[in-house]
């Protein structure tokens, strides 16, 4: 064989051995991350949606 394919076969399990190592400790950070967005965005949400029943709210009193 030749030193370039060698070069690229070393390459390519050095980088599947980097990848099962990294997804070992990446995959939890990223699902970690996903919920905290996840709790984050309902909090948002819930937020937006009592503030704007609110302002219908007090439009209801200004004119009535």
């Amino acid at each position: 064989m030749s030193k370039p394919l060698l070069q690229l076969a070393a390459l390519g399990i050095a980088g599947l051995a980097i990848w099962k190592v990294g997804s070992f400790f990446l995959l939890p950070l990223i699902f970690l991350a996903v919920k905290i967005a996840f709790v984050v965005a309902l909090v948002l949400f819930a937020i937006w949606f009592f503030k704007r029943n609110d302002k219908n709210k007090d439009d209801d009193k200004a004119t009535g």
